[in-house]
This record gives structure tokens, sequence and C-alpha cells, in this order.
């Protein structure tokens, strides 16, 4: 086990209970916007003490961790919604994404697609989706 991983808080649990913890609370409200200073108050830990064991067990910070959970959510929601009865934006705002802007650059930067293109996808049926294309 990596020492930082076993390494245990003023509180008296490792940091990766702590960061499990924490993630634990803000996954339970995926579309609710959870402020560090309550996952702190949660976990038992100071700001600098939660964010230390994010990067010693996740390698980010708190913030960047939910952001990237949430936008998995997302995709997860896109990749298995109907596309005919599904918008992006509904999906989107179901996991607390309001400034659509900056939400569809960082689901293209975290996936390489925008997220019109992952619903889309999710039309397609599995066969076709990576099967090689037949020329007649």
């Amino acid at each position: 086990m990596n020492a930082a991983l076993g390494r245990k808080t003023r509180r008296g649990i490792s940091r990766l209970e702590a960061v499990e913890l924490a993630e634990a609370c803000y996954r339970a409200r995926p579309g609710a916007s959870i402020s560090i200073a309550r996952l702190c108050r949660v976990v038992g830990l100071s700001e600098r003490g939660l964010r230390n064991a994010f990067y010693d067990v996740r390698g980010m910070s708190p913030k960047q961790c939910m952001l990237r959970d949430r936008l998995q959510g997302v995709r997860r929601a896109l990749r298995t919604r109907n596309a005919k009865k599904t918008t992006v934006t509904s999906v989107a705002t179901d996991y607390g994404f309001y400034e659509l802007g900056r939400f569809a650059g960082a689901y293209k930067e975290l996936f390489g697609e925008a997220p019109s293109e992952t619903l889309r996808g999710a039309a397609k049926p599995m066969w076709v989706i990576g099967a090689p294309e037949r020329h007649a």
C-alpha cells in the first residue's frame, strides 16, 4: 500500500477513507452544488487537509474530482438515453451544469467529443458502433 494512502489524518482516518467519505457525500446528490467547506465538515478535515488527501489518493483536487465525476455521470446518461427524446441541455442541468458553453468545453476536453456526439452515438445500434464500414 502507498504510504501516503495509509497515513492517518488528524481525525484518525486514513487519507483514502477521507477521500472515499467525501466522494460518497457528493455522489449521493450528483446535481447538487456541494461546497468544499461542506465536504471538510463531513470529513472532519481542514481545506488543506482535504486537498492534500485528494492529491495523494486521486492525484487531483477535490473540485477537479467532483467535476470529473459529474462529467462522467453526464456521459453515462447520454449514452443510455433515447436521443430522440433527450437533449444535452436537460441531461447537463440534471447534473448541475448551467453554463453550457463551459460544460461543453470541459466535456470535450475530457472525452474528445462534444456531448451531442455522445448522444447521437447512443442512437446507433451497438452492432454498428465500431464495426468496419462495408463498401459495395
